[in-house]
């Protein structure tokens, strides 16, 4: 059975446990674009989730903002 990784691994989706291709993942200061940053959520829909827990995969974060 597959199970996610402990959120502590910053390159792997929280969700799913596949890579999150996140540009910030081992960066100490903010990165200044991302994939994730042309995204759109709805509103509240990442504050639900433990801050530790936010670095979705792109599958995982487009199952989440729901129907284009």
């Amino acid at each position: 059975m597959h199970h996610p990784p402990a959120p502590s691994n910053q390159t792997r989706c929280p969700r799913c446990g596949h890579p999150n291709h996140c540009a910030q993942a081992g960066h100490a200061q903010p990165v200044q674009d991302c994939w994730c940053f042309h995204t759109t959520l709805p509103a509240g829909t990442l504050e639900q989730r433990p801050a530790d827990t936010r670095c979705l995969c792109p599958a995982c974060l487009r199952a989440l903002a729901g129907p284009a």
